[in-house]
């Protein structure tokens, strides 16, 4: 199974690089299931109804969230007649939406999906472990699914790190996001899970975080805001993980994929020779 998580889409650059690439991507990489992160979608800030049927239209097979997930009002009725949408699964009961689905590829493979939010600097949640360890024993992988996909939307490296450890053989992907900056180390674990601590944002990097750089800097320098956070608007980098499973849902090569905009360029080395060959 080919299986292509594109991380944090941070405003209008950001999907206009998603909406162009991915239609072309999905068809030369044969793509199974495409995952994007889409809480920094609407202007920086949540998703609106829109913007995710576009995502869907362009051919992601569903979008997860993160803090921002309700910043856009809509979000808290469109969300519950949008399965494919998911919104962390340690919010408090009661929290419209769901935190994970399960996610039926063209061929009929199962993909259960999870979407769970961090503590470690961030805003007071419900246990990140505990509540992806219901959701595991509940699908487990082999059983109940084909393969587990795990966007971890947190600050802290080290929990995400430990939470990779901590479903290392019972996951396919554990995939960190929210930081906006790709990591360099993509890996697979021990037991088989593929692993990168942050996928980085599809946005302009010629901004802080996705953002216009003036006001960011004009608060880290005065401690005063002075205007909204605008996203940066320049040619994006579309940001993201590329994995390839094998018939147990576990991980046999793992690729970080950067394309267009101002980082150097990454694609998944093992797709694009098959790709070449075919051709050939």
């Amino acid at each position: 199974m080919r299986l292509l998580f594109v991380g944090d889409v941070v405003g209008r650059a950001g999907r206009a690089a998603l909406t162009s690439q991915l239609p072309r991507l999905r068809e030369d990489w044969s793509l199974d299931l495409v995952i994007v992160n889409g809480e920094n979608a609407a202007g920086g800030f949540g998703i609106t109804e829109a913007i995710c049927a576009e995502f869907l239209n362009a051919g992601a097979d569903c979008v997860t969230l993160g803090n921002h997930a309700f910043d856009q009002r809509e979000a808290l009725v469109f969300i519950a007649r949008e399965p494919r949408l998911i919104r962390p699964l340690n919010y408090p009961r009661g929290t419209p939406g769901h935190g994970a689905n399960l996610i039926e590829t063209a061929a009929g493979a199962r993909v259960l999906v999870i979407n769970v939010m961090g503590r470690v600097f961030m805003d007071a949640m419900d246990d990140p472990f505990a509540a992806v360890e219901r959701e595991l024993g509940a699908c487990p992988l082999g059983a109940g699914c084909d393969a587990v996909f795990v966007d971890f939307h947190a600050e802290a490296s080290s929990e995400k790190q430990a939470l990779a450890h901590f479903v290392d053989g019972r996951a396919s992907l554990v995939v960190g996001t929210h930081t906006h900056v790709p990591t360099a180390d993509h890996q697979i674990l021990p037991q088989g899970t593929g692993y990168m601590t942050d996928a980085g944002m599809t946005g302009d990097y010629n901004s802080v975080i996705g953002m216009e750089k003036d006001e960011p800097v004009r608060r880290f320098t005065t401690k005063l805001p002075a205007a909204r956070f605008e996203p940066a608007g320049g040619a994006a980098t579309l940001c993201g993980v590329a994995v390839e499973l094998d018939a147990r849902g576990l991980a046999i090569d793992i690729a970080p994929v950067r394309i267009g905009g101002r980082l150097s360029q990454a694609r998944p080395h093992f797709w694009e020779k098959a790709k070449v060959a075919e051709l050939s």
